[in-house]
């Protein structure tokens, strides 16, 4: 359920602010479904949280239908305008540059761009970001970018790297697909990191937009000879930190108690 205020809230209400089979109205109605207690401050945080659930799935479709190549750390490839590509095949935001161009520019420019699967979901999540952001509280937010994977991830954007259990999954959320019995010489198959679509969907880079069973499919064909276990999508999930970005939103947005679709 969800209460606002520790107070029940008028959920159908809420869900009548957003258009019908909207990805807003589907979160809203798995939320007061659950069993689990979903207690929002206010109202307009659960709005961010919606706003900010529907634009990570927007950035991951439009990453999709771009024209991002799947490479290797070591094969790693960036616009060399916007990015420094660092010994691991991380790229390290110039200093010369604001991070919201820089991040446009990987949508624009898409094929100057080749990574992989981890990469690729912290450009949603930079996008989606920026979308919801003013761009110079954006700018000032997050003006050390690095993309690689989660291991130098900005503060703001640590939970993402954290796996955790979970009562509902909900479009937005971070997921993986693991692969035990991966081929040690395609050790970049050992798991697919996915982005929740909703309706059953995922995105995961290098392999495409799908159901389950296709990320499943394309990992188990990258196992070991005899391999016995399948590959499988894990029940936990990666989640940024709604409550530190709506507090930041509201400290550098003069507009946060608008925010809504």
């Amino acid at each position: 359920m969800i209460t606002i205020g520790n107070k029940p809230a008028d959920t159908a209400a809420i869900s009548s602010e957003y258009p019908a089979n909207s990805l807003e109205r589907v979160i809203i109605n798995t939320l007061a479904a659950s069993s689990k207690t979903y207690n929002y401050a206010t109202k307009e945080r659960l709005q961010f949280e919606l706003k900010l659930r529907r634009e990570i799935v927007n950035a991951a479709e439009e990453l999709y239908r771009s024209h991002l190549k799947f490479r290797t750390f070591y094969n790693s490839i960036r616009n060399e305008d916007y990015w420094i590509r660092k010994p691991d095949g991380g790229f390290a935001l110039r200093p010369d540059v604001k991070p919201s161009d820089a991040i446009r520019d990987i949508y624009s420019n898409s094929h100057k761009y080749g990574t992989e699967c981890a990469t690729a979901m912290l450009m949603v999540y930079y996008k989606a970001l920026l979308e919801v952001f003013p761009e110079e509280a954006f700018n000032k937010i997050f003006r050390d970018i690095y993309l690689m994977n989660w291991h130098r991830i900005e503060p703001e954007l640590r939970e993402v790297s954290l796996m955790q259990s979970t009562y509902d999954h909900l479009p937005g959320d971070r997921r993986y697909f693991r692969n035990p019995d991966v081929n040690p010489e395609t050790p970049e198959w050992q798991g697919e990191n996915v982005i929740d679509l909703g309706g059953g969907f995922y995105y995961g880079h290098g392999i495409g937009r799908y159901m389950a069973p296709m990320f499943i499919d394309s990992l188990n064909q990258n196992r070991i000879a005899y391999a016995d276990e399948s590959a499988y999508l894990l029940d936990s999930v990666g989640r940024p930190n709604f409550d530190r970005l709506f507090s930041l939103y509201q400290k550098y947005s003069a507009t946060a108690s608008s925010v809504s679709a």
